[in-house]
């Protein structure tokens, strides 16, 4: 075997070494370009990441919040996803290992955790945090409802007052007819 060794060239063997080191070694890196993602209810997210190992990698993503952890998906980088029926329908996979969720829920809010596994067993994790927020559109449907409400009271007010005040001379008119004396006719005496 050493006499092997010694027959490679320097070259030959520096790039041997730096195969074995990459190989031997945990030679997986998940960049995310984000690590917080922010999105409303009934909205999508999607976790970006980028990759890089050697040979064709297992994929897991992993929820985890206060109240509970659950598996999401699991696949070989390049074959089908298995998703959890939980998040059936919900899940889209992506050929570089991102995840998209779409149709958000509250309780969706919490850590997303990412698990590269090499064929050789070596694997790395990244946790990603996802907050879902409440739309206020309820809120400012609310305030036009109640305002539009409140001025159509307010129109239907001052018809009332305006009706009433008609009235209110109407009867007035009413009344100094009824009081003043018949018309009696007076005789007028020649001078």
């Amino acid at each position: 075997m050493r006499s092997a060794w010694i027959c490679l060239s320097q070259n030959t063997q520096i790039l041997y070494l730096i195969f074995c080191l990459c190989h031997f070694t945990q030679a997986i890196t998940i960049q995310v370009p984000r690590n917080t993602v922010t999105a409303p209810v009934q909205g999508s997210a999607l976790f970006s990441v980028d990759i890089t190992c050697i040979g064709t990698p297992t994929i897991r993503w992993m929820f985890s919040s206060v109240n509970r952890q659950q598996r999401i998906a699991a696949w070989v980088l390049g074959g089908s996803a298995n998703v959890t029926q939980m998040y059936e329908g919900r899940v889209q996979t992506h050929p570089n290992g991102s995840l998209s969720i779409s149709n958000l829920r509250l309780q969706d809010s919490g850590y997303y955790i990412i698990t590269v596994t090499e064929m050789t067993g070596s694997s790395k994790d990244m946790g990603l945090v996802l907050t879902v927020t409440e739309v206020l559109y309820e809120d400012i449907q609310f305030l036009v409802v109640f305002v539009i409400v409140l001025g159509t009271l307010a129109a239907f007010l001052m018809l009332c007052m305006w009706l009433l005040n008609k009235l209110y001379h109407f009867i007035k008119v009413w009344r100094q007819r009824r009081c003043l004396p018949e018309h009696t006719e007076t005789e007028l005496q020649p001078l």
